[in-house]
């Protein structure tokens, strides 16, 4: 039954590999593909969150601070040094990645809802130096004209197809990280400090250093999806970097589910396209989604990728049940009739 399961899902994944390459086939209208695009993006950023949240159970609250870092990384090389984009994207995470491993430093020193406020001062911090650093960051009127990126050989990205394509391979790499991750020792060790930290540090598991290095690639990760963001949306400005963004990507993946494979693509797909089409109750989004939100972390805590594993499980159950009453029943005829 096991192997039937894993068969399916392979094939489940290979379908939906499928259907993503030959979406701009079938999505002609580019505002629908760059809400399919911005999807992608933040389903990366939320990715990083997962390492930190979903793995090691630490809450960061400065997650879109990190994210604003790769983003304007990527904006002030290009735009005002005309660097080209590709060294740029990759120095985007390695800024981001290194400083949260210093944060880390500091930061991993307090735990819980301590660690929480920490990330969220580091956070706060980090949009005041960018609102108010108008000589390097446009300051509050941000950066206008990040560019596309420069072709790589005979592959040119010069529209929103080529930007999805792009994307959806950084998304499938991120995946991909995440996969091996919790399939690795080091992964192991991330979900036995979120299981207990105590009973990690017994078993000779360095919690600080599997916590560091955990803050580490998340913020790498967060810093790859705000590069992306720049180069897609074209133009940066300050509010992305604020608080609301991280609660924002904290909810994509509340709504997915924490620590699991696919829960941050579900749960930033879904959300991202359910505030694209209430964009005309801008106002009141956050109290229509608001009371939703309630409801899956009350009723479904392990998001929505939890409520399909609890489905797969309770699907098994009753076959095995039903297999077990067939037995029984295939063994009481013989007996009835050597009774007889």
């Amino acid at each position: 039954m096991a192997a039937l399961s894993k068969h399916w899902k392979k094939i489940a994944l290979v379908v939906v590999f499928v259907i993503s390459l030959f979406v701009p086939v079938f999505v002609q209208n580019d505002y629908f593909l760059g809400i399919i695009i911005l999807g992608y993006v933040w389903a990366i950023a939320t990715y990083g969150l997962n390492i930190l949240l979903g793995y090691t159970g630490q809450l960061s609250l400065g997650h879109a601070g990190f994210f604003g870092i790769g983003a304007y990384t990527v904006g002030v090389l290009t735009v005002n040094y005309e660097f080209p984009f590709w060294p740029s994207l990759l120095l985007a995470a390695i800024a981001s990645s290194v400083l949260g491993f210093l944060i880390g430093i500091f930061a991993l020193r307090t735990r819980n809802e301590y660690f929480a406020i920490f990330t969220l001062g580091v956070g706060f911090v980090i949009y005041l130096v960018i609102e108010r650093w108008e000589g390097l960051t446009g300051g509050a009127l941000g950066l206008i004209g990040v560019p596309y990126p420069e072709g790589i050989g005979p592959i040119q990205f010069d529209g929103p197809e080529s930007i999805y394509y792009l994307i959806l391979g950084f998304l499938i790499l991120t995946i991909y990280i995440a996969w091996s991750i919790a399939n690795s020792l080091v992964g192991r060790s991330f979900m036995a400090i979120r299981n207990s930290e105590e009973l990690a540090a017994a078993t000779g598991i360095n919690v600080g250093r599997a916590k560091q290095l955990a803050f580490a690639i998340s913020t790498g990760i967060a810093g790859l999806a705000g590069g992306l963001y720049a180069t897609y949306i074209g133009f940066l400005g300050p509010a992305i970097v604020n608080v609301p963004t991280t609660f924002e990507i904290l909810l994509y993946l509340l709504v997915g589910g924490m620590g699991s494979l696919s829960g941050p693509l579900v749960g930033a797909f879904l959300v991202t396209t359910l505030f694209q089409f209430l964009q005309q109750f801008e106002a009141y989004r956050l109290v229509i989604l608001g009371p939703i939100v309630v409801i899956l972390i009350i009723f479904f805590p392990k998001g929505l990728a939890g409520l399909w594993a609890a489905l797969e499980t309770r699907i098994k159950a009753m076959r095995g049940k039903g297999e077990m009453s067939g037995d029984a029943g295939a063994s009481e005829e013989p007996a009835k009739e050597e009774a007889k």
